[in-house]
């Protein structure tokens, strides 16, 4: 089954379950194949934890759900040690973090203590519990859900951390007729997703991505706009070398899902926004006069003009 099939076929089990724009899929799908996570962004009742439970569906893989409140401890995500009073021993607990697909929800609800928890696995793929390291399981992808309007009871999620997740995903509201649908067919339980893939056929892809051609030309083109955004008067913290090669490897992902085995600058631009959004920090200057980060990366991205072959060396 080749990749484009794949891609279709989890398209249709998602549209069973969830009724929204296929572009969502598309970047959960760059996400799973970079391979990096995802942090899912609307208002409440846009379906974000639907999304992220019908996604791990078709991908047959273990997933759980931690609930994100302000007295969420760490152990309460990694794990920790009890005491079996049968053997008279002390073993370890795991938490819900031992999954291949964790969903986040309301993550900046939870504590610095236990964003922090969360952090190690994300970039480290292990959890410390009590000085012991484990390995989580491969696959392991985490969806976090945020709310951007309510401030009462939050957190802000630091910067380290929002730089571990390659995209953010933002929802809006359904289009009108997506809205119909829905209201049409709420009554009805939606149809168990369908495995599509498994954790070999995953690794296997994952392998594939790395192997799609980068021109030097498409590299320097990613390097002038990451330069650019660092460059630009209403911009703070500009993107990190560590952006850089989240959107060079998520326009790699995308290439493959559009069944190209080479990167050309649409796959860049198409990426750019979803990579690379949530990563700039505007100036408080910037903030109070209402611009948006969208704002200053459209217009990197319109000054910025790419030159030279994409496929060649």
């Amino acid at each position: 089954m080749t990749i484009t099939e794949i891609r279709q076929q989890i398209h249709e089990e998602m549209a069973k379950g969830f009724v929204g724009p296929q572009s969502i899929t598309d970047l959960l799908l760059v996400s799973l194949f970079s391979p990096g996570h995802v942090l899912l962004e609307g208002v409440p009742g846009v379906a974000k934890t639907t999304v992220a439970r019908r996604f791990s569906d078709c991908l047959g893989c273990k997933f759980s759900r931690v609930q994100f409140t302000q007295d969420l401890l760490p152990s309460d995500v990694t794990g920790t040690h009890i005491f079996n009073m049968q053997n008279r021993q002390f073993e370890i607990q795991k938490g819900p973090i031992f999954s291949q697909i964790v969903l986040g929800d309301e993550i900046n609800r939870a504590p610095p203590k236990a964003q922090s928890a969360l952090l190690e696995a994300m970039q480290e793929q292990q959890v410390t519990i009590d000085g012991r390291t484990f390995q989580l399981p491969d696959p392991f992808l985490v969806i976090a859900t945020r709310n951007p309007i309510e401030q009462a009871g939050v957190y802000p999620l630091p910067e380290a951390q929002i730089d571990r997740f390659l995209i953010c995903i933002k929802m809006d509201y359904p289009s009108h007729d997506d809205e119909v649908t829905m209201l049409s067919s709420w009554r009805r339980r939606p149809d168990p997703a369908r495995p599509i893939l498994d954790a070999e056929q995953i690794a296997r892809i994952r392998t594939q991505v790395t192997d799609v051609h980068v021109s030097t030309s498409i590299a320097k083109y990613v390097v002038d706009l990451v330069q650019k955004t660092r460059s630009e008067p209403r911009v703070r913290l500009g993107i990190s070398p560590r952006g850089a090669v989240s959107l060079l490897q998520a326009s790699r992902a995308n290439a493959l899902l559009d069944g190209r085995d080479y990167v050309v600058p649409d796959d860049v631009k198409s990426m750019f926004m979803p990579v690379l959004r949530h990563r700039l920090i505007l100036t408080p200057e910037s903030q109070f006069n209402g611009h948006k980060a969208y704002d200053v990366l459209d217009a990197c991205l319109d000054s910025v003009e790419f030159s030279g072959p994409a496929t060649m060396m």
